[in-house]
């Protein structure tokens, strides 16, 4: 199926620069800072709502939409997917883990062994916050895979493969063995005046959901990607994960 050209204007989504797109899906590279949906907080600048603008080419009554299949952190970057109707999502999630996901991230710290699969099972409390758990009824069993690229000082890059996709999970998975994200404030350490994380999805390959043809993406890395590795050190550790007596399950979103 042959893609339609993207269209230049005034609509052109901020923050997004389209790879591909069809009557059928959509695919951006989303700048770090940028969410892929809204919060109730963020004032509607969304990767959601800038591409429902740009199909509707600002016209609000216009019936054309745009569907959520999956989402990046805010300051992630990268390769994102959206379908154009609620067909094309539903086959898209129906078929999602046979997607396959390739991220590259700066870590703190130089990864021993170089190549392994990370396995825990991620479990979510009432503070938002993700943790790994032994407890198989409480978590969900999640598998990260990485392989060392190449050490930068005392960092190193990482090519990750995202075998399950949890909330949060590649964070949390190399936190727990002392690589945090380099710039993660969250899970790791904060670096001062920091404008993003070092963590960026960088291909992605998933059936197209009309045609069933292996469609492959890669995002190009954004210069301030590469700025990570040589950005300030932490300025300290984030306190212990805390884990809540009150803890429930994770929702099914990334």
């Amino acid at each position: 199926m042959p893609a339609k050209r993207p269209r230049r204007g005034k609509h052109q989504p901020r923050g997004l620069d389209i790879l591909y797109e069809d009557r059928d899906i959509i695919v951006v590279n989303k700048a770090a800072g940028l969410l892929t949906v809204g919060t109730g907080r963020d004032g509607g600048r969304t990767a959601h709502a800038a591409l429902d603008d740009y199909v509707r080419k600002g016209n609000p009554k216009s019936q054309e939409r745009i569907f959520i299949v999956h989402r990046l952190d805010r300051d992630t970057s990268g390769v994102l997917v959206f379908a154009r109707s609620e067909d094309a999502k539903e086959t898209l999630q129906s078929h999602w883990r046979d997607a396959e996901k390739t991220y590259l991230a700066f870590v703190e710290g130089h990864p021993s062994p170089s190549e392994d699969t990370i396995t825990s099972y991620l479990v979510e409390n009432d503070a938002r916050r993700v943790y790994s758990t032994r407890d198989s009824k409480l978590g969900r069993l999640s598998h990260t895979h990485y392989k060392v690229i190449k050490a930068t000082g005392n960092r190193s890059l990482l090519e990750i493969r995202l075998l399950t996709g949890r909330k949060n999970q590649i964070r949390v998975h190399l936190a727990d063995k002392g690589w945090p994200i380099v710039g993660d404030g969250k899970y790791g350490h904060k670096i001062r005046d920091n404008k993003r994380l070092a963590l960026h999805s960088h291909q992605l390959s998933f059936d197209h959901p009309y045609s069933g043809e292996r469609k492959s993406f890669t995002a190009p890395i954004p210069d301030t990607f590469h700025q990570m590795a040589a950005a300030p050190s932490p300025e300290a550790q984030a306190p212990p994960q805390s884990q809540t007596r009150r803890e429930r399950r994770p929702d099914r979103s990334d």
